[in-house]
């Protein structure tokens, strides 16, 4: 089942990509407010596997084989004293003790990134919305 899941994740974001990229080959994305719709959704699309990727370094539900596997000790004091910080939503952290950390390194900076890089592709296309909004009703009808 998961297996028919991922492939259809792979076949939906293929054709999305495609549609995506025959705009901005095309030179049209400058002017069109749904380039901008559909890039903020690739982007949030990007967080959320980001965000999966994150919380699901070191994978295994023992933290200790997952720090042996990685090459590095285990410090089970330092987990101890430190529980709030990798049961925490952001900044994601599962570290094996003080100087080294599970979660990639680009997985924080990422989740802060494109949220944002989201949100102002919405607002530009909003504007473009307004502004082509504005510019038919100042047109005269053709009647």
């Amino acid at each position: 089942m998961g297996f028919l899941l991922l492939l259809l994740f792979v076949v939906l974001a293929g054709f999305g990509l495609w549609f995506w990229s025959r705009s901005l080959v095309g030179g049209r994305w400058r002017y069109s407010a749904g380039w901008f719709a559909g890039t903020a959704v690739l982007l949030v699309l990007g967080t959320g596997v980001t965000y999966i990727v994150g919380s699901l370094a070191g994978a295994s539900l023992d933290p200790e084989e997952s720090c042996h596997a990685d090459g590095q000790t285990y410090d089970p004091a330092y987990r101890r004293a430190n529980f709030d910080e990798y049961t925490q939503w952001f900044p994601l952290h599962d570290k094996c003790h003080a100087n080294y950390d599970l979660v990639p390194a680009w997985v924080n900076p990422t989740l802060v990134i494109l949220p944002i890089l989201a949100i102002a592709c919405l607002a530009y296309a909003v504007r473009l919305t307004v502004i082509r909004r504005h510019i038919k009703a100042g047109t005269p009808s053709s009647r």
